[in-house]
């Protein structure tokens, strides 16, 4: 596609032609473009909302100000609140805390695997065998 096209599809989805794209190659405009409009702007296997919360997330985990941005808006565009957006970023604190504790100091991966296994196989057992059945069957609020 003729970069020109590709510009006026990105203006006619988004209003405007982000400098962003704009500093993107033109023979890689429309995969480039292709792709950004898959990921972010189509219905998808996850719902556009907790797709974006876990673009929060991952914003605030590597500390990128534009995504952040991004993500954060495109969250409540599709109908996130702002509690919801909190707590994608408290999760996001909250993992790679843990990310910088356990690779600190070395756990051992095999125990550690080990471990959750049995943390799985003990919570599902809780459950009354629940672990695994489809979101609209009713299941207890046991998380691990």
């Amino acid at each position: 596609m003729d970069p020109n096209a590709v510009y006026a599809e990105i203006k006619q989805m988004l209003g405007t032609v982000p400098a962003f794209l704009k500093l993107i190659p033109k023979d890689e405009l429309e995969a480039e473009w292709n792709l950004f409009k898959h990921i972010e702007l189509e219905d998808g296997i996850i719902p556009n909302k907790y797709r974006e919360l876990m673009g929060v997330a991952i914003s605030a985990a590597t500390k990128c100000r534009y995504c952040a941005l991004f993500h954060t808006e495109a969250a409540k565009l599709f109908g996130a609140s702002d509690a919801e957006i909190e707590y994608a970023v408290r999760y996001a604190k909250n993992s790679a805390g843990w990310s910088a504790y356990l690779n600190g100091m070395q756990v051992d991966l095999g125990g550690f695997k080990k471990e959750v296994g049995e943390i799985v196989a003990y919570v599902a057992s809780q459950q009354g065998g629940m672990a695994g059945k489809k979101p609209d069957q009713k299941t207890p609020t046991t998380r691990m």
